[in-house]
């Protein structure tokens, strides 16, 4: 696959937001202008997200890792375990660091909808880790855009 859009994207490993030819914004039928915002913080959160969990950090990371996280927030789990925002700081605690290895990959990014307050966005996401532990889900995330600033009020997750 080739890395076509990776916009500001630290270095990091092999995280790459990956989109096979067919699947591009430029021949998608989508015009990913307006969903910009929307897809430039899918693939931020996964940076910071995968920098946290692979490596060790000092707790102010995950402080600002969580403001990227609506209050409201709410999550379906692949396995369908709903999490609220004060479950997803527990979970990120308890992982912080623990994942040797960790690498995520985003393709098929899309947009879905786009209104004055948010967008949905549903994109394909593979994890890998250093013992080899590979998962694939296809996930689908509102964003509330508060005061200029875009925050996940909702994420669904389904494994492939």
């Amino acid at each position: 696959m080739n890395a076509i859009y990776a916009p500001q994207m630290p270095p990091v490993g092999a995280s790459l937001l990956a989109m096979a030819p067919e699947q591009t914004p430029q021949n998608s039928g989508i015009n990913m202008t307006d969903y910009t915002e929307y897809s430039d913080e899918v693939i931020q959160a996964h940076v910071a997200i995968e920098q946290w969990l692979a490596e060790e950090r000092d707790a102010c990371e995950l402080e600002k890792l969580l403001t990227r996280f609506s209050p409201q927030f709410s999550m379906v789990s692949p396995l369908g375990r709903v999490l609220d925002f004060d479950a997803l700081n527990e979970l990120f605690s308890l992982a912080g660091g623990k994942k040797l290895g960790f690498r995520i990959e985003l393709s098929e990014l899309r947009g879905i909808a786009l209104h004055d307050g948010g967008a949905t966005v549903s994109y394909r996401e593979q994890q890998t880790d250093a013992t080899g532990l590979h998962s694939d889900r296809r996930s689908t995330v509102v964003f509330e855009k508060v005061e200029g600033k875009i925050l996940w009020r909702h994420l669904q997750e389904t494994f492939c």
